[in-house]
């Protein structure tokens, strides 16, 4: 079961630590001592020298290992008194008030953030006065993350009315969640007990969601390798192909394919694979005079029609309106 974020946080965070006291530490000793795994490890190892002291990226860890022992180059530079522009102290402070404000957050956590920041506020001095004139508020995407990284940490169920743009609509199902990742947007793994297979949900689609009782179960499953993206298609899913003009070339940005060609005008002809055909009408409808689907001809046929009830809805629309 994949850790959630503030566990991993607060391994690193021990992990700093444990690495300044141990110079030269092996792999295998470290990974024991956390109860990780050597690859678990590794992978918390490429993340910190990303991690520093300043918000500008100066002063960041410089900490590598040769694949036996790690080494951590610079520990004395970052033990240094961490010393905050206005600016830096002032987002840092915005910030941590935010996070105190998130549903499902564990009260430990929740009282410890807001001792830290007591303390950053009397250091941070008049940066603490322009600070408390500025909020954030999450949207229900913060509820919704905070109510599936709390299920992952008690292997809970979860329930949820969920919008499927495919289909256009809304359903209901329990899942036994896997992990939060963030690939563009952010987005939950899970068992699915309605369709008994592995789904991706992207949390802003999530309408509703409730924490059950009953412990989550979710079968033995090899992680998928995001580097490439969310949508990986196969060789064998069938064959579309876009045209677009000079407004529609995002479309080659956004969606996976195989080729795109570049038209006269400006624009692009994009091959591409999809499971699911049938799903690149509403690409159709929102790219409007921008783009069209030119083969296969059956979805082609059906996204011209898919445009022209639209359009005789909206017309109809507006005639009852005026």
């Amino acid at each position: 079961m994949a850790a959630n974020a503030i566990d991993q946080t607060r391994r690193m965070l021990s992990l700093v630590t444990y690495l300044r006291e141990r110079p030269g530490a092996h792999v295998q000793d470290v990974a024991r001592a956390f109860g990780i795994t050597e690859d678990e490890l590794i992978s918390d190892l490429d993340v910190l020298p990303m991690c520093g002291t300043s918000f500008r990226g100066g002063d960041l860890l410089d900490i590598d290992t040769d694949g036996d022992r790690i080494w951590w180059h610079n520990p004395d530079d970052v033990a240094e008194p961490l010393r905050l522009a206005a600016d830096e102290a002032t987002a840092l402070l915005v910030a941590a008030r935010a996070v105190a404000t998130l549903p499902g957050l564990r009260e430990s956590d929740r009282q410890a953030l807001l001792r830290a920041t007591a303390k950053l506020e009397a250091a941070a001095g008049e940066a603490a006065g322009a600070s408390s004139r500025l909020s954030v508020t999450f949207e229900s995407e913060g509820g919704v993350f905070a109510d599936v990284d709390r299920a992952i940490s008690e292997r809970r169920r979860l329930w949820l009315r969920y919008y499927s743009p495919a289909r256009d609509e809304l359903t209901e199902r329990e899942v036994d969640p896997i992990r939060l990742f963030a690939v563009g947007h952010t987005y939950m793994e899970a068992w699915c007990r309605l369709s008994e297979a592995r789904r991706t949900f992207r949390l802003d689609r999530v309408a509703e969601i409730r924490l059950l009782d009953e412990p989550a179960a979710p079968p033995e499953l090899e992680l998928r390798d995001l580097s490439e993206g969310l949508v990986q298609p196969a060789a064998e899913d069938p064959e579309v192909v876009v045209e677009v003009g000079p407004g529609g070339r995002w479309v080659a940005e956004y969606y996976p394919h195989d080729s795109a060609e570049e038209l006269p005008d400006g624009g692009l002809r994009i091959t591409l694979r999809t499971p699911a055909p049938a799903s690149l009408r509403r690409l159709a409808l929102r790219l409007g005079r921008d783009g069209r689907i030119t083969s296969p001809p059956e979805l082609a046929e059906s996204a011209r029609l898919a445009a022209g009830e639209a359009l005789a809805a909206y017309d109809a629309g507006d005639y009852r309106h005026n």
